[in-house]
């Protein structure tokens, strides 16, 4: 079994930066991807950014590539998500998730995200 738990969410300002901090228990990163995704107030949840399992390669969402940076700590089993020149627009409930190519298994909680303009 495959836990996550988010931190790192919280009010800020347009133009501010914020990073988001995702704990994973066990041998995650040698077994699974690890994704953020997000979920806006009254929209569907949308793929945010990801490593691919070998952890070589990062993709992002058009809407926050340039901004949003996806990083990890092996030996504290936590990836990040390092936000930057934050707009209102990317206000919602941020997840981490696990799984493999055959799709994601595993989420977290989430931790809000708010931004005001």
């Amino acid at each position: 079994q495959v836990q996550l738990v988010e931190s790192g969410g919280g009010l800020v300002q347009a133009g501010d930066s914020l990073r988001l901090s995702c704990a994973a228990s066990g041998r995650t990163f040698s077994s699974y991807l690890i994704g953020w995704f997000r979920q806006a107030p009254g929209k569907e949840r949308e793929f945010v950014a990801t490593f691919t399992l070998s952890g070589e390669n990062a993709y992002y969402a058009n809407s926050v590539e340039g901004r949003f940076t996806i990083s990890k700590d092996n030996a504290k089993n936590t990836v990040y998500l390092q936000m930057n020149s934050l707009e209102p627009e990317d206000t919602g409930i941020y997840y981490c998730a696990a799984g493999t190519d055959r799709g994601w298994n595993y989420w977290g909680q989430g931790t809000q995200v708010t931004v005001s303009s």
